[in-house]
């Protein structure tokens, strides 16, 4: 073996080494970042001796993000009523619930969540979408149990609110109940105390979507105990749920099933081994077919427009395929799809709404098929 043969040998090897070292460093450094953010977001005091902020009073204007009732929007009786649950905007800290009268929870709801998650809903829809007492982030990054009592406390807010919608509701016949994230999760008791109860509430329901949340099969399958999983863009009277990361992502999908729960009675459980329902909102319905981008109907980053301003779509430009309860998507790559901000950003919901075009589309076809039964 020659002199140069063994240097290059060598610096191969020094390359490896250096690699594997790099990497370590790397994965190191996230773990310590991860728990830094998390040990600053912990209120530091157990749940049960907590002091709750001010709980809402849905009789008033205040309560609400959006609310026909409200000066300056109009109850359209041709439309459908939406109840509308937005997710989390509140970090944590020193409180494991969010303030109603918080100015900076206000801005990201009217900011993030209304333009890009209820919107879709409101050309055919009278949106409604209450405040409440949020769990902050903190209580999604961890399975502790005074995490799980500060979202169960939270339920009770988006239930009260719910109450005040059926009985001040302006539309007429049908309505739909819409959830993102924690809302998704607060939506998929709601389904199941209050409307899977009641047989002539659950004959109106429209259709429930459940968005970025994993959903168990056993209760929102397709012969799911309290409403099945859609199988089709015509089905009424049935849930529309997925979670979704990127295809290059296979860490985040792991993550976020690690962190998942669901409702056992009154209690939050992790979900573990259960299967999730996934319907592809591309299709409409549950499937593990792959929906090629051509078909995508659009894409947008609705952050900051007013309500009532309809956003520009980037339409076939969106992939996506459910793999294992999972929802993987591959988008476009237009900046405007970057997962950017700080480190507790990333770990909310997107600032872009992938499925905008196909959720507002599922929508206005599950309306009208309501109508013609």
């Amino acid at each position: 073996m020659s002199m140069w043969t063994q240097i290059l040998k060598k610096r191969r090897l020094s390359l490896v080494i250096g690699a594997l070292i790099g990497a370590f460093v790397t994965l190191t450094w996230m773990y310590l970042q991860n728990d830094i953010h998390r040990n600053y977001l912990d209120p530091k005091i157990p749940f049960q001796v907590y002091s709750p902020p001010r709980a809402p009073d849905y009789a008033k204007p205040a309560a609400w993000y959006l609310n026909p009732q409200i000066a300056g929007y109009y109850a359209d009786p041709r439309k459908v009523d939406v109840f509308f649950v937005h997710g989390t905007t509140f970090n944590g800290g020193r409180d494991w619930l969010g303030r109603i009268d918080s100015k900076g929870i206000d801005e990201d709801v009217h900011r993030i969540h209304l333009p890009n998650y209820a919107a879709p809903f409101s050309i055919m829809g009278n949106v409604y979408a209450p405040k409440y007492r949020q769990a902050s982030l903190y209580t999604q990054l961890t399975l502790r149990e005074d995490a799980r009592e500060a979202r169960q406390f939270a339920y009770r807010d988006v239930e009260a609110a719910f109450r005040v919608f059926l009985t001040k509701r302006k539309g007429g016949r049908g309505f739909v109940v819409v959830g993102v994230e924690q809302g998704g999760l607060m939506a998929e008791r709601l389904l199941r105390d209050v409307v899977a109860s009641d047989p002539e509430l659950k004959s109106q329901l429209v259709a429930a979507y459940l968005l970025e949340v994993s959903v168990p099969e056993r209760q929102f399958g397709t012969e799911g105990l309290f409403f099945p999983a859609c199988l089709s863009r015509s089905q009424v009277g049935c849930a529309l749920s997925y979670l979704s990361v990127e295809a290059n992502r296979p860490d985040k999908a792991l993550q976020r099933q690690q962190k998942a729960v669901y409702w056992e009675g009154d209690r939050l459980e992790p979900l573990n081994a259960q299967k999730a329902i996934c319907v592809n909102p591309i299709l409409g319905g549950v499937s593990e077919e792959a929906a090629e981008a051509k078909i995508s109907l659009g894409a947008t980053n609705a952050t900051g427009l007013e309500w009532g301003v309809e956003p520009a779509l980037i339409p076939r430009k969106v992939a996506a395929r459910c793999v294992r309860g999972v929802l993987v998507v591959d988008k476009p790559g237009s900046p405007s799809f970057n997962d950017a901000g700080t480190w507790e950003d990333r770990r909310k919901v997107n600032f872009y709404n992938l499925f905008y075009g196909d959720l507002q589309e599922d929508f206005q076809v599950r309306w009208t098929a309501f109508r013609n039964v």
